[in-house]
């Protein structure tokens, strides 16, 4: 029976790694605002929308890798492959990712009307 690896996030930058990056940008942006409230909460949203856009990628670049493993299989069977295609997690993950994306694109949206306000 084929069973799905689960990996973290991309191979090409670690999670933690990532959330250095996260923080760290996040903070770079906060220095350049006006001190206010509202700046803050809205920082701390975009920094969760990067975290977990960045986790919703993780998990459907996992599943094309767990395909491409199945394919790259001499022994697959019908089932392997059928069983590697109901992955219906990765099509929630997808769905929440455009949530994110949208949500992520108000809060620059947002950043940039506070930064520009801040001239």
């Amino acid at each position: 029976m084929y069973m799905p690896t689960t990996h973290a996030a991309p191979r090409h930058l670690s999670l933690s790694r990532s959330v250095d990056a996260i923080r760290e940008s996040v903070e770079r942006l906060e220095e350049r605002l006006p001190r206010r409230e509202d700046a803050s909460v809205m920082l701390d949203f975009l920094e969760d929308d990067l975290r977990e856009g960045l986790d919703a990628i993780a998990e459907v670049e996992a599943h094309f890798t767990d395909v491409l493993d199945v394919l790259r299989r001499d022994d697959t069977t019908p089932i392997q492959l059928m069983e590697a295609a109901e992955d219906f997690r990765v099509l929630s993950r997808l769905e929440y990712l455009m949530v994110v994306v949208a949500q992520l694109r108000r809060r620059l949206s947002q950043a940039a009307g506070t930064l520009h306000g801040a001239r």
